[in-house]
């Protein structure tokens, strides 16, 4: 199964359809700039902004336009990193999931309009699930699989194997898969939003 290939317009479109259902937004642009664009456009100046790790914000430009500054938000990120005290930084990383947008990316989206997380700490997934007011994931549309059944397949086959490597390669003994989040559905009740920008290039595994 070639996890690699990029989906159609109307693939994505079809998609989208479904986490619309799901209460998900989504959008689909053409290249990682459009996809930076996006997120600017979508987050508010003042507003609070944490990310999870990602090779898809790293190569969208992301990371490093939130590390420049040159933004009119406050940057959580950096909060974290300014500690050296581990028991510190730990305590700071729990309260900073109450950002007011958190973003990231997933493994997999299914045709039926679910997502797929995986983490090896699961420090990501508290912003996620329920703490922060807004999250936003830049997915390429490659992630696009047919079920839950092929999210795993691609998770374990695919993508785990190429995300040890990069661990390995900066000095960590290697990826570990630890906690696995579906995402199905974000209830309107709650008052928050999931967005899913959909790039039509490679990004990440």
């Amino acid at each position: 199964m070639d996890f690699e290939i990029l989906k159609s317009a109307e693939v994505v479109k079809e998609v989208s359809q479904k986490l619309a259902e799901n209460d998900f937004i989504s959008f689909h642009v053409g290249s990682k700039k459009e996809a930076l664009d996006k997120i600017k456009e979508l987050i508010p100046a003042g507003a609070s902004v944490m990310n999870g790790s990602s090779t898809s914000l790293d190569q969208i430009g992301f990371v490093e336009y939130l590390k420049s500054g040159d933004h009119p938000w406050i940057n959580l990120h950096e909060r974290v990193f300014a500690e050296p005290d581990q028991v510190k930084k730990n305590k700071i990383r729990k309260e900073i999931t109450i950002a007011d947008y958190h973003v990231g990316s997933v493994q997999a989206v299914t045709e039926e309009g679910e997502m797929l997380i995986a983490s090896g700490s699961g420090s990501n997934l508290p912003s996620i699930v329920f703490n922060a007011q807004n999250v936003i994931f830049v997915v390429s549309t490659n992630k696009i699989v047919k079920n839950l059944e092929e999210a795993m397949k691609r998770l374990n086959e695919y993508v785990w194997t190429q995300e040890d490597v990069r661990m390995k390669s900066v000095g960590y003994p290697g990826s570990l898969i630890s906690k696995i989040l579906i995402y199905k559905k974000e209830p309107k009740m709650m008052g928050r939003t999931c967005t899913v920008i959909f790039v039509d290039e490679k990004l990440g595994f």
